[in-house]
């Protein structure tokens, strides 16, 4: 990198051209050296060109046109079908840009630090002609409605206003410099610190585009169509649409970001011809030398280490000689090489985008720093006579060239010069050598989202194709981007893969719903569904799960007398030996705590914090430290101690049983209670062995189902009333406090009251009496649509509470199911986009803390283009023709039919006009053998010939 103390780093890009409805679209058509000039058959031209002027001889039916021009997606921004009719097409393809840029850039403005500003300009609206020949539909919103929708002033405070932008919005207008000049403005907005990311193009739309126009006699319009920069055959510019936005940043925070440098702008030059030229209109060869070392001088770098120049290069046969003796004397000055530099402008490959050219030729310029290659120079063939390239730093880029990186920065040059004189010129440097991918997450989540059903599914189509570019490493980069640079849009969907391949196959089925926002339920489980090696790929991969694990773990082995941790992560091949210790109801209930405490944690981590709480049996202990109403220690000196007093118990049994609870109540025998209701037909009850037996075989004579479980007593029932003395003496060195947070009852039903939780007799009636957990979950429901995470190795209350959802609820897990594990990472991953998808939103930028990820590039939202546009009859643009097409003002002096006067060759003619000129401004004499940079080399700076006055533009 230069010496330079700072810069300013493209960051992201969007663009709409002719031919490309991308920036990479662009990219392959500048490489493949494709010509993006529309003819357009007679009739396929637009109504309102009159027949007088399209069937004249000399009128040329080309354009380079962007498609879908007419559509826009009104609602995407909250704009009514009525006031997207009247907007300006150009203000509204530059919104929907902008956002396209921002998310190319993997910004989320609604979530960004800082401030973004808007910088940017139109080309004049040919579109308010339309507005204005349908007085009916002015007439329905209002004047001031129709000033606002149509009015250059306001293209960068919509777009402030609709993306919530707080940065400086500032319009700005300076004929064809206009987009670069706003992106100098940004660059100095940028260095000064009046934001922090900045937004910065222009945007240009022909109305109607589907129009040529006349070319006239020495006119700066192409005779045939083509756009020839730089070469002998030059006849002219073709006026085109289009339009570009970049983000930027400054360097030391886009490094800092992680984002994808496309390029760094080193230094600019703005400048004005002032009183330097012969008149208002005519270009200055000084004017623009003294632009171009502005921004050399600005990037502090010599201009022999500049590469490439993106010209301005509009292919008239006047301007394109007078802008290489500009660059030759601005580069003179640092170096005296021949032909080093190429030279090339984007206006072969489709005409002259106006307000929106600079920044395409910055677009172009970037990317070939970023690809390490040249595109060629479209339809360059022989060298303007007027240029003597030989004697300059330049030579045109004809065909592809390979521009790789070496031991020395590689630099490139952007020009753009408007009527009216302010030049501006951009010195790029290419981007920093970037950092690989950093280790992350086994697992990557890809959270996507739309406005609608339809988007949602290009969206996802868009992303699995762009996947095709990107290695198994670049994963969770791409997931880190679409989390964290995304705006959330209320149709959801996500995917869970390890690979590009699987990521790809998945998108494929994703499935999408609509975010409701519902309440955060987590539910703790109770015992039974522990086992060895329950989340041990969180305590290896995640951070805010192993921390609380490790110290519940540490404070229960001081209490059990042996390591908890050991009995959860066993040693390979001692699983058996751990599985049997855990099923010991002394060990089964720390270790449950544990897992679902360091859960409960890890969701709070990632910003999901429980709206409510329902803990089965000792998972009721959970939830009541979340709240509270324990410290850690004391929590986990009461589980320990209640699952020391229920083990001294004698053996008992539980069966599940598949019935409503009060037809098993109405069958209970002698020693046999009920134990726990887990859902409207699902309970469960508890005895001796003996005694379950013998029920469980009466059940299955009347047709109902049960289940033994694998327990060793039978817990919530009798058989543990026994254990209520020696747990209650555990509370004599605890102190219980009001809960802080709220939590539901499983003795009652009920959200647990200040003077329950803080009563130890509360906590002696929740180990005896039963499990009313399906109570609770419906207590918990009446409130509103509810996500139910479970907190726990198992998903056995997941399965609980499917069986009682109601419409827009859900139950997820976190983790798999005890006899099938998986991978604990998935299913987190999994659990999280479910919540994601439901409405939840999580803290997207601590789910990836510490794990230097870098955002990268990906497609833009596929905005659904409704056709707003205003239709009025061939008559109304009878003798308008001419302002409703830009620029083909110029040429409608020659709209008459007569044949056009014979003229000298077009070499000899300018050769003449030039010696004219240049004798009638200096007084002297000049040998007719001279050539235009000869004249120039005199000392003559501006031309006054008639149609000089645009000839750079």
């Amino acid at each position: 990198m230069s010496d330079a103390p700072d810069g300013v780093a493209i960051v992201g890009m969007a663009g709409r051209f002719p031919g490309a409805a991308s920036v990479e679209e662009l990219w392959a058509n500048l490489v493949a050296g494709r010509e993006s000039i529309t003819r357009f058959a007679p009739d396929e031209l637009s109504p309102l060109v009159p027949k007088a002027l399209s069937e004249h001889p000399r009128y040329v039916p080309a354009r380079g046109v962007v498609a879908d021009a007419d559509r826009f997606d009104a609602a995407f921004f909250g704009i009514t079908a009525r006031e997207a009719q009247l907007i300006d097409p150009q203000q509204r393809i530059f919104l929907e840009l902008c956002w396209n840029a921002l998310e190319h850039a993997g910004i989320d403005p609604a979530r960004a630090p800082g401030s973004i500003g808007v910088y940017a300009g139109t080309s004049n609206n040919g579109y308010r002609k339309l507005v204005e020949a349908r007085p009916d539909l002015v007439a329905a919103s209002g004047e001031f409605a129709a000033m606002l929708a149509n009015e250059k002033d306001y293209v960068a405070t919509r777009v402030a206003h609709k993306l919530g932008l707080n940065g400086p919005a500032i319009s700005l207008y300076t004929a064809c410099s206009t987009s670069l000049v706003a992106v100098a403005q940004a660059w100095y907005a940028l260095m000064s610190w009046q934001c922090d990311v900045a937004l910065a193009g222009g945007v240009s739309v022909v109305v109607p585009q589907e129009s040529g126009y006349l070319a006239g006699d020495g006119a700066i319009d192409s005779a045939d169509g083509h756009c020839r920069p730089f070469d002998a055959d030059a006849s002219g510019t073709v006026f085109s649409s289009g339009a570009g936005v970049v983000v930027l940043k400054r360097l030391a925070d886009a490094i800092e970001h992680g984002d994808t440098i496309w390029a760094v702008i080193r230094g600019v030059g703005v400048n004005n011809d002032g009183a330097d030229r012969a008149s208002f209109s005519a270009p200055s060869v000084r004017g623009q030398a003294a632009a171009i070392r502005l921004a050399l001088a600005s990037a502090g770098v010599d201009a022999g280490s500049i590469g490439y120049v993106e010209a301005h290069g509009t292919g008239t046969p006047l301007g394109d000689p007078i802008e290489v003796e500009a660059l030759t004397r601005a580069f003179r000055a640092d170096t005296d090489a021949q032909q080093t530099c190429w030279l090339g402008s984007a206006k072969g490959n489709f005409g002259h985008l106006v307000a929106a050219s600079g920044v395409t030729g910055l677009i172009k310029a970037a990317l070939a720093l970023h690809h390490e290659r040249i595109p060629p120079s479209l339809n360059y063939r022989a060298p303007n006579p007027e240029i003597d390239f030989a004697r300059t730093p330049f030579k045109v880029a004809d065909r592809v060239v390979e521009w790789p990186r070496t031991s020395t920065p590689r630099r490139a040059g952007v020009s753009s010069f408007g009527v009216g004189g302010t030049n501006a010129h951009v010195v790029l440097e290419e981007a920093p050598p970037r950092p690989p991918p950093a280790p992350g997450r086994a697992v990557a989540l890809l959270p996507l989202s739309a406005r609608d059903e339809a988007a949602f599914a290009r969206r996802a189509a868009d992303l699995a194709a762009a996947l095709d570019a990107c290695a198994d490493a670049d994963l969770a980069d791409v997931a880190a981007t679409l989390a964290q640079g995304r705006r959330p849009l209320p149709v959801r969907g996500f995917v869970v893969a390890r690979g590009v391949a699987e990521a790809r196959e998945r998108l494929a089925r994703v499935a999408a719903r609509r975010a409701a926002k519902p309440r955060l339920v987590l539910l703790f489980p109770g015992q039974g569904s522990q086992h060895a090696n329950m989340a041990r790929e969180l305590v290896a991969s995640e951070a805010a799960f192993r921390a609380p694990f490790e110290q519940v773990c540490a404070l229960a082995s001081a209490r059990l007398g042996r390591d908890l941790r050991a009995l959860i992560l066993p040693a390979a091949g001692t699983e058996a030996a751990a599985n049997a210790a855990l099923a010991e109801t002394r060990h089964a209930q720390p270790a449950l705590f544990a897992i679902e405490y360091a859960l409960a944690r890890w969701w709070e981590s990632v910003g999901l914090v429980a709206d409510a709480m329902i803990g089965h049996s000792i998972g009721e202990y959970v939830a009541a430290t979340l709240a509270g109403v324990f410290t850690l220690d004391d929590a986990v000196a009461l589980v320990c101690a209640r699952g020391a007093a229920m083990h001294a118990q004698p053996p008992g049994a539980m069966l599940a049983v598949r019935a409503a609870a009060g037809a098993v109540a109405a069958r209970l025998p002698a020693g046999v209670a009920l134990a726990a209701v887990n859902a409207p037909e699902l309970c469960v009850v508890a005895g001796a062995a003996d005694a379950l037996a013998a029920f469980a075989a009466t059940l299955q004579a009347e047709r109902i189902a049960s289940t033994p479980l694998k327990v060793s007593h039978a817990f919530h029932s009798p058989a543990m009333d026994a254990a209520l003395p020696a747990f209650e003496r555990a509370f004599a060195e605890v102190r219980l406090a009001a809960p802080t947070r709220p939590f539901h009852s499983c003795v009652t039903g009920r959200a647990i009251r200040v003077d329950e939780a803080a009563d130890p007799a509360y906590w002696l009636r929740q180990l005896r009496e039963p499990v009313r957990f399906a109570d609770a979950l419906a207590d918990v429901r009446a409130g509103g649509a509810c996500v139910f995470v479970e907190a726990g190795p198992s998903q056995a209350l997941t399965t609980f509470a499917r069986a009682q959802l109601g419409d827009g609820d859900a139950a997820v897990a976190s983790l798999g199911p005890a006899a099938r594990a998986g991978s604990d990472a998935d299913h987190l991953a999994a659990a999280l986009g479910e919540c994601w998808s439901r409405g939840r939103e999580p803290d997207w930028d601590a789910y990836y803390a510490g794990q230097a990820r870098r955002r990268v590039a990906l497609p833009g939202y596929p905005f659904r283009g409704e056709r707003h546009w205003i239709e009025i009859s061939a008559p109304a643009a009878v003798g308008a023709s001419g302002e409703i097409a830009m620029h083909d003002q110029t040429s409608s002096v020659a709209a008459s039919t007569a044949a056009a006067p014979a003229t000298p060759p077009r070499g000899a003619r300018l050769r003449a006009e030039l010696r004219e000129l240049v004798e009638s401004l200096s007084g002297e004499s000049v040998d007719a053998a001279h050539d235009a940079t000869s004249f120039l080399a005199l000392g003559l700076d501006s031309l006054s010939l008639t149609q000089a006055a645009l000839e750079l533009e």
